[in-house]
């Protein structure tokens, strides 16, 4: 992004903004410094920003177990280990984009009504310049507000959905808007391309054989966890990133896609998912398509003391960074 700034540098006549860079352990101590996502710099200069990375600290979505209101903060504070060069793809997302961490929506921890009401004039306003907003959620009714806004913005969008659960139910104890109804009412409002819906991880038990299977029929592509199991990932990524061609495409990743083994700390969690190598493999492949925001929700830290629910999901967003549209690979 080219900006007129005097502090800046010159290069060719032109002003240009430094890009930002995570805190070096060299410079700071790990364990120490920003709460920021990877101890980037904080910013409320939008119009600055190719990406904006936010949290939404919420659980009043869920149905099982609470907890993911802490998930921001804790993915943040893992977040401190990563490094910025991504050494097995050669991705050095911090050289070409300028990246910072806005901090977190302001949400009404007392109403998820008026939570997804927030969350989505927020990301009108975050939409209104033109960066990448990449979220840490936070439950997954997250992304139904988020899909509003970013309907409004680019049209009905691809989606890449990794989860263990299709999250196509109509209601949930008379809620028609939670973490589990997300994608049948952004199917309904017609915020998505159906025919460019792939929903990746799918398992466990349900209550009937539709569960799942009813939104095939709307023209989702489903992907059961049970047909990867020992296979690389990085074939389907390939698949999808050809389909989807340069429609613009939301990414939104459930840890609980993962196997427990890997990411016990999340609300909803299902045996037999998928494995942190393949949750890289998949990203990896999709790198190409046009991604105009993606988040990474439903990480609940009370349920893992150790962190590495939190890690793991730091990570991914890491690894989503390294594919959005204008990132240097060396």
């Amino acid at each position: 992004m080219w900006l007129w700034n005097c502090a800046s540098y010159w290069a060719g006549g032109c002003v240009v903004e430094p890009k930002n860079q995570p805190l070096s352990g060299n410079d700071l101590a790990r364990f120490s410094g920003p709460g920021t996502f990877m101890r980037l710099p904080s910013s409320n200069e939008l119009h600055k920003l190719d990406v904006a990375i936010l949290g939404v600290p919420i659980d009043i979505g869920t149905s099982w177990r609470s907890g993911t209101r802490f998930g921001p903060k804790q993915v943040r504070n893992e977040s401190a280990m990563i490094r910025p060069y991504n050494l097995q793809t050669g991705a050095a997302p911090f050289d070409s984009l300028q990246i910072a961490d806005i901090g977190d929506l302001a949400i009404n921890t007392f109403s998820l009504s008026d939570s997804l009401r927030i969350i989505s004039d927020s990301y009108d306003a975050i939409l209104k310049h033109d960066a990448v907003p990449v979220a840490i959620g936070g439950d997954h009714s997250i992304t139904l507000p988020v899909l509003r806004s970013i309907a409004r913005r680019h049209g009905p969008v691809a989606l890449v959905h990794v989860d263990a659960h299709a999250d196509v139910n109509d209601e949930m104890f008379g809620e028609r808007e939670c973490h589990g109804t997300v994608f049948r009412r952004a199917y309904e409002e017609g915020l998505i391309q159906p025919a460019k819906t792939y929903q990746i991880g799918l398992r466990g038990t349900g209550y009937s054989a539709d569960d799942f299977t009813e939104a095939t029929g709307w023209g989702f592509q489903q992907f059961p966890a049970h047909e990867f199991w020992g296979r690389d990932l990085g074939a389907l990524g390939a698949e999808i990133r050809r389909d989807i061609g340069d429609v613009p495409t939301y990414i939104t990743y459930d840890i609980d896609s993962l196997d427990p083994a890997f990411a016990p700390g999340t609300g909803t969690p299902e045996i037999a998912g998928l494995t942190t190598p393949q949750a890289l493999q998949l990203i990896r492949a999709l790198r190409g398509i046009n991604v105009v925001g993606c988040d990474l929700v439903e990480v609940s830290p009370p349920y893992d003391t150790s962190g590495n629910t939190a890690l793991t999901g730091a990570n991914i967003l890491y690894e989503l960074l390294c594919i959005l549209p204008g990132v240097t690979y060396r």
